[in-house]
């Protein structure tokens, strides 16, 4: 008799009947995103369907109803709900229409977030001394690569970072390359992604988001030369710069040295003949606004040079009209001497002030009684008027 079972337990032993990881391959139905990270979709055949589950974060490539994929992951029988569904860890495109579809919706996706933005891409150095490469060291594209660059410009040092550029491990082994360069001071100048031509199941790896995102964060400029001319890879759109090739990475990275130098040659007689058409053009400058100049101030200078002239002059006109007032002063000074009333009363005469002080010249002035004052070389004496016609003196006193 069979064993009876709680249907907890029947769920559980019936987990443990199905554990393990499958490949299961299928085409998607009824595919969509809840909460902006769970994801649900039906993978079915002709015969049958059976219900998955995932994280947006188990995704490398964007999915959608009619895709054929591959899928890993373990069955399970859900506790509450009684359903079976298939819990996936990871999703392989299969079929160039698959590739194709993601292709095209991972490229919308990012074009809509700008990462394909002409404004955003950087200028490259016109000579780098350095170039950092990643590609496989053994690829016939790397070996173009660095032909087309010795012959073009020898001497620039390459860092090649080696990775596996198809394959399930071509995504991780770029990302890290990208990173391994941007954290580094390697003193690369600019970063080149090579590799040569394939299908696109072939160039899958260069067409996934988180390359894509790699070479969209890189600090460094980047060139990306995948594929052949009519390969178009994601990383082709949002790299600094595309190359059609390998061999056209290495042309846009450095230029020709003989273009170059044909170049430099022609710059430099094109300024050396800027300099002399400017230098005669200044001059010329030069030389007119010095003829105004000097036609402007001559009138000026000249009255300035007389001035000159005349100040020159001045310390001898000086002179001159010191030399006659000089002698003015000292015939003025011998008739003061003539004429000074002392030097006239000590030859023996006298002045005769009357009270007031003023000079007496006739004895007219002074009537009887009146007071005069007599002044002589030496000293004067006071009297008074007794008789104004013989002038007899009453008294004196020496004053």
């Amino acid at each position: 008799m069979l064993p009876v079972m709680t249907v907890s337990e029947f769920i559980e032993q019936v987990n443990g009947i199905i554990a393990g990881e499958f490949v299961i391959e299928g085409e998607v139905s009824q595919y969509k995103i809840s909460q902006g990270k769970w994801i649900f979709f039906d993978l079915k055949d002709d015969k049958a369907v059976v219900n998955c589950f995932a994280t947006v974060f188990n995704l490398t490539h964007p999915l959608e109803d009619g895709m054929k994929i591959r899928v890993l992951g373990y069955p399970k029988v859900h506790d509450k709900s009684g359903r079976f569904s298939v819990t996936v860890q990871k999703v392989e495109l299969v079929g160039e229409g698959s590739l194709k579809k993601a292709y095209l919706l991972l490229k919308k996706k990012l074009e809509d977030e700008g990462l394909f933005a002409i404004e955003r891409k950087r200028a490259l150095p016109k000579i780098p001394m350095k170039v950092g490469v990643i590609a496989s060291r053994d690829s016939a594209a790397f070996g173009d690569f660095i032909r087309i660059l010795n012959n073009r410009w020898g001497g620039v040092e390459v860092n090649l970072f080696h990775v596996v550029v198809q394959g399930e491990q071509a995504p991780l082994e770029i990302t890290q390359a990208f990173n391994y360069f941007n954290t580094h001071d390697t003193g690369c100048e600019v970063l080149v992604l090579i590799r040569g031509g394939g299908s696109l199941e072939d160039l899958a790896a260069f067409n996934s988001e988180e390359v894509v995102r790699a070479v969209y964060g890189s600090k460094i400029p980047v060139v990306c030369g995948v594929g052949h001319e009519r390969d178009e890879s994601l990383a082709d759109f949002v790299a600094d710069r595309r190359a059609s090739t390998p061999s056209n990475a290495a042309e846009i990275v450095v230029p020709d040295k003989a273009d170059f130098l044909n170049e430099l040659d022609f710059s430099l007689e094109h300024i050396f003949s800027s300099m002399q058409n400017k230098i005669h053009r200044w001059r010329r400058l030069v030389e007119q606004n010095l003829y105004t100049i000097s036609s402007v101030l001559e009138a000026p200078l000249q009255k300035c040079r007389n001035l000159i002239l005349d100040f020159n002059r001045v310390p001898q006109t000086l002179q001159s009209v010191l030399s006659q007032r000089q002698a003015f002063v000292l015939s003025a000074q011998r008739l003061f001497k003539n004429v000074d009333p002392k030097r006239v009363l000590k030859r023996g005469y006298s002045i005769v002030k009357n009270a007031k002080g003023v000079l007496v010249k006739d004895a007219k002035q002074l009537d009887i009684g009146a007071e005069f004052v007599v002044e002589f070389g030496q000293g004067s004496v006071l009297g008074e008027v007794l008789d104004p016609k013989n002038k007899k003196i009453k008294q004196g006193k020496l004053l």
